[in-house]
């Protein structure tokens, strides 16, 4: 049996580390929100966790439905003296290992030709238009911090010898998992051009690495599992504390209300417009929601007052929308 058979043998996702601090935070605030119903905050960190949670289950998919032989680590914490990595997905792949960061945004995002990440998003009717953290630059540091590790596992001199191809080994991915989005990576610089892709192109990603590798420096099976327990023992089990994850967030409150705002609304109307078997825009159309998210109607008459929608849609879908903005707001 020749190698090219083995690996054509081998197509499963084994997934070695599922759990996920995330979860675990989601959970924890879910019985927070029981107890405390009516507190916004609350609301409001509880939707943001299970948007992530969302994203990375989504990726898990993906990676799951790629017919592709790989080991998946999930939720890998890494310590090298005072730096710390959390990474969201570790992948070992016959042809190298990923180091893959999720990001699950509300907006647009688009990269410049310096790298840098914009993001735009409407708020109160009018458009915002902000830089953002590199999730790039993010995972970057992450695999910088296992390097640091793997010269230190290696020693001096064979470091020295493959310390060059270590970038080739080992590879990072931002994926964008919000499928609302438009991703713009028309003018990023070509390395992270082609490392930046939206959830729906992991596959033909992996596909394209895997179609452009050498196969005779192809792991086997046996390698990447060992590979990939490498970095199980090498994870860090965090300390957890959610006790004050809705606290010290007074001052991004209301922005941040908007975005989630807006994105019930778009489920709201694509849920809306599954059931009823109708164009989203019969329920309302994006201008019709910018000027929802700028006067904020809190009653079914302060709904028709407005104007805003006509008097069918009012009647369809104006208790449903008036009761998604009081919940958020």
């Amino acid at each position: 049996m020749g190698i090219l058979d083995i690996f054509d043998k081998f197509r499963d996702a084994i997934i070695l580390k599922e759990d996920c601090e995330l979860e675990r935070k989601v959970k924890y605030l879910e019985e927070l929100k029981n107890k405390n119903p009516n507190n916004k905050n609350i609301t409001q960190q509880l939707y943001m966790a299970q948007k992530g949670l969302e994203g990375e289950n989504e990726i898990i998919y993906q990676l799951k439905k790629s017919n592709i032989g790989m080991f998946i680590l999930h939720d890998v914490n890494l310590v090298y003296e005072d730096l710390k990595a959390q990474i969201d997905f570790i992948v070992i792949t016959p042809w190298c290992c990923y180091f893959i960061e999720c990001k699950n945004l509300i907006g647009n995002i688009s990269v410049n030709e310096k790298g840098d990440f914009i993001r735009e998003y409407s708020f109160k009717g009018h458009k915002v238009k902000k830089g953002m953290e590199s999730p790039y630059r993010q995972v970057q540091a992450q695999r910088d911090v296992y390097k640091k590790i793997w010269l230190k596992l290696q020693g001096k001199l064979k470091g020295f010898l493959f310390e060059r191809n270590f970038e080739s080994f080992h590879r990072v991915l931002v994926v964008a998992t919000n499928g609302e989005n438009i991703l713009n990576t028309k003018y990023a610089p070509k390395e992270m051009k082609n490392n930046i892709i939206k959830a729906d192109a992991l596959i033909r990603k992996l596909e394209y690495d895997r179609d452009h590798s050498d196969r005779d420096l192809w792991d086997n099976k046996k390698s990447m599992e060992q590979w990939a327990n490498h970095f199980i023992k090498l994870n860090v089990e965090k300390e957890e504390n959610f006790e004050n994850v809705f606290e010290d967030c007074e001052d991004k409150v209301e922005s941040s209300n908007t975005d989630i705002l807006k994105e019930r609304l778009i489920e709201f109307r694509k849920q809306r417009s599954k059931e009823k078997n109708i164009p989203a825009y019969y329920v309302f159309n994006n201008d019709e929601l910018e000027r929802i998210l700028e006067i904020l109607p809190k009653t079914y008459e302060d709904l028709k007052k407005s104007k805003i929608l006509t008097d069918v849609k009012i009647n369809s879908h104006g208790k449903d929308i008036v009761n998604i903005i009081n919940q958020v707001q």
